[in-house]
């Protein structure tokens, strides 16, 4: 390695007003500086300005992580000084919430699965790292929204002076209300926020009543612990006057009168909507792929690590359906890749008309997946059959055909990566045989 592991690597891509994204503070486990250069050069292509740290063994990392702040880690894997994923358990051991991302120059999607359902952000190959600012984007965004969401929890903790002094914020609705829950006092905010003409006609409605009158749902909406020791703020669905729906935060405080006595409730209101459907954007765009639509292998991998712990408690088997498009070369070749593209896309338009229960993938390329709860190897191959038929005959050309390999957990594997390479196995024995087949007949072909 030419540089020394405490070499501190910058790049200054942002020039005034023209930079997009805040400086970035990168830690990389890595060994080799060429390609934690050319992961640089990605990052400034789109103009990151980036500040990078690189280590070389795990001492390093540990001693790093537990003296700086960091946006992002990016680990080599594999790497001569580390076993596995020993950066993600030391970061995970450490407490901080910091994105991880693997680079390496051959990944199988075994292994990426199985990284992504140990808490690793993403999995790239070093030749397709102009990959990476995508993934570090995304990961930035949810880190934000993570931090967003603490940071609010936290300040919805308020002292009854916080709760005066934001009654005329117009970013928070405030309501007192009497022991029973009903209206005495509402600010501004919260009548806007609610769609009424006046704070008359907002008093009128009765919100609150039921939280106040139940009194698991009234402890937790003071902030007191429950029977596990845990306090999560109240989250619930409003309509306004309007009848559309909003989602809102509530947090709230008794009120305590001159003798001491409790005299009501004071509760703060925020309304969350737009975050929700932030956050639900966000996680769609991170769980789909972008040409069918389909769930991604990420995605994928989440799935079938919450069925084998299902499995496992109900005692019931379920499938993993591989698929691979036969020729998706050649349709390329001899149609054009817009072609190509529309072939895939109309793979992906049958499987997404399995059961509501079950899960349709893109694995990667030109293979698919499903995931089928509760079922065993003869219905497995049965709707394998189906989806085949289906596919060949959507009535559109180029005619396709898809090779298939199914897998039953837990008899053909315990874990993700092994269903996967089981599955794997039986899709290209199917392939091989079509291929022998075809040879075959090509040769009858010629010698009649």
């Amino acid at each position: 390695m030419a540089a020394t592991p405490q070499a501190r690597l910058k790049r200054d891509a942002l020039c005034g007003s023209e930079g997009r994204h805040p400086p970035l503070h990168i830690l990389f486990a890595h060994s080799h500086a060429t390609e934690v250069e050319r992961c640089l050069q990605e990052l400034d292509r789109v103009h990151f300005t980036v500040t990078a740290e690189i280590v070389v063994t795990p001492e390093e990392f540990s001693e790093r992580l537990g003296k700086h702040a960091y946006d992002l880690i990016v680990a080599e894997y594999p790497s001569p000084n580390w076993h596995e994923t020993q950066a993600l358990e030391l970061l995970n051991r450490s407490k901080r919430q910091i994105p991880l991302i693997f680079v390496g120059r051959i990944l199988q999607r075994e292994t990426v699965a199985e990284f992504i359902t140990r808490g690793a952000y993403d999995c790239i190959e070093m030749g397709h790292i102009g990959h990476l600012p995508v993934a570090v984007h995304r990961a930035l965004d949810e880190k934000a929204l993570r931090d967003e969401r603490d940071r609010a929890q936290i300040g919805l903790r308020h002292s009854e002076a916080r709760y005066r002094a934001l009654a005329g914020n117009l970013s928070y609705g405030i309501c007192r209300c009497g022991r029973d829950g009903k209206f005495l006092e509402v600010n501004e905010a919260m009548v806007k926020m609610l769609g009424h003409a006046s704070k008359e006609e907002l008093l009128a409605v009765n919100l609150v009543g039921a939280l106040i009158q139940d009194a698991d749902k009234r402890a937790q909406l003071l902030g007191q612990p429950d029977q596990q020791g845990s306090v999560d703020p109240i989250e619930i669905e409003w309509k306004r006057k309007d009848s559309t729906n909003l989602k809102v935060r509530l947090s709230g405080q008794e009120v305590i009168d001159e003798q001491g006595k409790l005299d009501g409730y004071e509760v703060i209101t925020e309304d969350v909507t737009k975050q929700r459907q932030l956050e639900d954007h966000l996680r769609q765009q991170a769980a789909r792929d972008p040409l069918t639509g389909l769930a991604n292998y990420r995605h994928l991998a989440e799935v079938l690590d919450m069925e084998i712990k299902r499995s496992e408690r109900t005692g019931r088997e379920f499938a993993l359906l591989l698929f691979d498009l036969d020729g998706l070369k050649e349709i390329n070749d001899r149609y054009g890749h817009l072609t190509g593209s529309h072939a895939l896309c109309r793979v992906a338009d049958v499987l997404s008309f399995c059961r509501d229960i079950d899960t349709a993938a893109r694995y990667g390329g030109d293979e698919f997946a499903v995931v089928l709860p509760e079922t065993d190897a003869e219905a497995a191959n049965n709707v394998a059959q189906r989806i085949c038929e289906s596919i060949a005959n959507d009535g559109m050309e180029p005619i396709l055909s898809v090779s298939i390999g199914v897998a039953v957990y837990p008899h053909d594997g315990e874990r993700i990566e092994a269903l996967l390479r089981a599955a794997d196995v039986a899709m290209y024995l199917m392939k091989a045989k079509k291929h022998n087949l075809l040879e075959a007949r090509q040769r009858a072909s010629h010698e009649m």
